[in-house]
């Protein structure tokens, strides 16, 4: 049976201090609070699904109504811990030679999602030597919950016209990571708009899936198409993918507020030489045993083996490099996965057209 919350109704400020000490000596760059009340765009969230916006990423559709509201979540619920993690590892580095392709800066390490839960199971567990009795749930874009909504509200930035978080200090090179409590810990005033007049981000989309200032239509996006889309690309927007592989960090890469961003030194953010950026004929011949070998550490893992070979297949027709195509034409005739097959023909056939190759 849950306990019954841990304290009494007066925000404890000497905790809340000791909390971010905590926060910040696991190495979070910043630390808030927030209530549980419901977030503050949860109808644009509805309204943004009613329109089809989410694609195939079905699970938000499914989430919708635990999303309206963290107290949902948690026993007693009483507040929100809030925390942004510093994935900026400098100038970008990845350096592009003939048949590589681009990785979202993300995803050039291990995946993000095992470093945070691990601090924030312990920042949790701090929690609860301090304040005995206290129940929490952590999660990291894990589970039903909003939290660029809520780490807006906790005044850790603010959402851009790209629909991500911006932050003054770390721009937008930032992971979110949220403790739902049944402690009351003191509200941090929200984060107000910054972007002014500002648009960058917009016509920075390759593929325009930012339909409107806020409003981001997945379906385009080529985070989604590369990484969540399981299936066939749409053919008209593969020539605009070019050679990304995995994600999209041109929108982020647009904004001006970057230039506060600091470099991290946590050695949990520093990219692997492996992809900076990633040879990509090698990735066509992955079987699913050294998919798994080699990217078992990775968010990469998310696409699956048929879904970076997919988007290998992708970039290396936008690229129309001579050489790939050998090893495209033996992808496609000898891959298991027909989708990948006919990836690997469309490459064949761009290539052709673009090089006037009979």
């Amino acid at each position: 049976m849950p306990q019954e919350p841990a304290q009494a109704d007066a925000p404890d400020l000497t905790l809340a201090n000791q909390i971010r000490n905590e926060a910040a000596r696991l190495g979070f760059a910043a630390c808030r609070f927030t209530d549980v009340a419901a977030p503050p765009h949860h109808e644009h969230y509805r309204e943004w699904i009613a329109k089809g916006h989410a694609g195939e990423m079905h699970y938000l559709v499914r989430q919708e109504g635990r999303r309206s509201n963290p107290s949902q979540l948690l026993d007693h619920a009483r507040s929100v811990i809030m925390v942004a993690f510093n994935y900026y590892s400098g100038p970008d580095r990845s350096a592009i030679a003939p048949g590589t392709g681009v990785v979202a800066r993300y995803a050039r390490f291990d995946d993000y999602h095992t470093e945070m839960w691990n601090r924030l199971e312990a920042l949790l567990r701090f929690v609860q030597v301090e304040m005995p009795g206290t129940n929490g749930k952590a999660y990291c874009d894990t589970g039903p919950v909003t939290e660029r909504d809520l780490a807006m509200r906790a005044g850790l930035g603010w959402i851009g016209k790209h629909t991500n978080l911006i932050s003054k200090s770390l721009g937008n090179w930032l992971f979110l990571g949220e403790i739902i409590v049944d402690i009351a810990l003191p509200a941090d005033e929200p984060m107000s708009q910054h972007c002014g007049t500002c648009a960058r981000c917009i016509p920075a989309c390759p593929t325009h899936a930012i339909v409107a200032p806020y409003v981001l239509d997945a379906r385009r996006c080529i985070s989604y198409l590369t990484i969540e889309l399981k299936g066939s690309i749409p053919v008209e927007l593969r020539p605009l993918i070019g050679n990304r592989v995995y994600g999209c960090d041109d929108c982020l890469a647009a904004c001006p507020w970057n230039k506060f961003a600091v470099e991290s030194t946590d050695p949990a953010v520093q990219p692997r030489d492996d992809l900076m950026p990633v040879d990509l004929v090698p990735l066509l011949a992955l079987t699913d045993a050294e998919f798994s070998t080699r990217f078992r550490h990775s968010p990469i893992k998310r696409t699956k083996r048929s879904g970076i070979v997919r988007n290998a297949c992708v970039a290396l027709g936008n690229i129309g490099d001579l050489s790939s195509l050998a090893p495209l034409a033996a992808c496609a005739s000898q891959d298991s996965d027909p989708m990948v097959r006919e990836h690997a023909e469309w490459a064949i056939l761009r290539i052709k057209e673009r090089q006037d190759v009979v």
